[in-house]
């Protein structure tokens, strides 16, 4: 079995459900947010934060209607964030499909991501999930000071490796951990039983995001090179600022010179991606990825072997494995 089919296994049941239950929540009566809506849906990516959910619930419970709620709550933020992303980020295609921005242009898409925030709003308050209002609005919060760390660093290319831990855990791993608290939420988890879950969301989201800085020092498929896409953006992650640590003041100034006025030259960025492969930052990232996803799997050691625990650790082995 693989491992996609393990982790989706104990909650194949629930996912089914949800897929209805998603749908109907973004009716409207607009037949333009109709449309976009729908192109949306069929769109969807793994769902992985709804499946966290229900994981989250389950291993700490009987899945309720409180558990569906919680997931939707969390896909319809994730969601609305992903638009809004492809706004500022100025995203053209995301997963080989056109934006909604590329389709619609930007007012729509704003719009439409404030549309799923609201919808996410109104079910909470319809439904009283308050617990759960709050660790998702929490998260909103985190992630948006995530982004604007990112952005005052990258100007100033002074990140630290505790600030590049703040970015991630603020601008991912928040969103992870509200799914697994969530899930938790839903089904009157104990005060440990959710601070287990949180843990786990958190590190296995940092151990996710490490994971997704290592893609850029990797051979591309279609053009038989790493892309370099963060060094492009002027973004500093973990690979990057262990290798200017490891060198001297001369280089280190070389490269961050590079980065600075070179970012959009090729021929410069793949020096920087050798220096970096050079100095150690690929091995010590993957050592710090591993050390996060152990501290997940470690959160769950309290909990009997089941299906359910066996899908979660699978997940964290997943994310490490993954091709995107």
């Amino acid at each position: 079995m693989s491992d996609t089919s393990l982790i989706k296994a104990p909650i194949k049941k629930e996912m089914k459900q949800f897929e209805p239950y998603f749908k109907e929540q973004l009716k409207s009566k607009i037949p333009l947010l109709g449309i976009v809506t729908n192109y949306v849906l069929r769109r969807k990516g793994k769902q992985m934060r709804p499946m966290l959910a229900f994981l989250a619930a389950k291993l700490n419970g009987n899945i309720t209607e409180s558990s569906y709620i919680a997931a939707t709550l969390i896909e319809l933020l994730h969601t609305a964030t992903l638009i809004h992303d492809d706004v500022v980020d100025e995203t053209y295609q995301r997963r080989g499909f056109f934006s909604i921005n590329a389709l619609w242009k930007s007012k729509v898409a704003v719009l439409v991501g404030d549309f799923f925030l609201s919808k996410g709003l109104s079910l909470s308050l319809e439904t009283g999930q308050i617990d759960v209002l709050k660790v998702v609005s929490n998260a909103v919060s985190e992630m948006a000071e995530g982004e604007l760390l990112q952005i005052e660093k990258s100007r100033k290319l002074d990140i630290t490796e505790e600030v590049y831990y703040e970015i991630i855990r603020k601008k991912t791993a928040t969103l992870i951990a509200a799914c697994t608290k969530a899930g938790a939420l839903s089904v009157g988890a104990s005060d440990q039983q959710f601070q287990n879950m949180a843990d786990f969301g958190e590190n296995l989201g940092i151990a996710f995001q490490i994971r997704d800085d290592l893609f850029d020092y990797e051979q591309n498929g279609f053009i038989g090179k790493p892309t370099g896409n963060d060094i492009k953006e002027k973004k500093l992650t973990l690979p990057l600022i262990n290798a200017l640590h490891n060198t001297d003041s001369k280089q280190r100034r070389k490269i961050l010179t590079l980065i600075r006025r070179h970012h959009k030259n090729e021929k410069k960025v793949q020096e920087i991606i050798a220096f970096v492969k050079a100095n150690g930052g690929i091995e010590y990232a993957q050592e710090q990825m591993e050390m996060y996803a152990q501290k997940a799997k470690d959160s769950l050691s309290s909990y009997e072997d089941s299906d359910v625990k066996t899908a979660l650790l699978t997940m964290v082995d997943y994310t490490l494995k993954r091709k995107k």
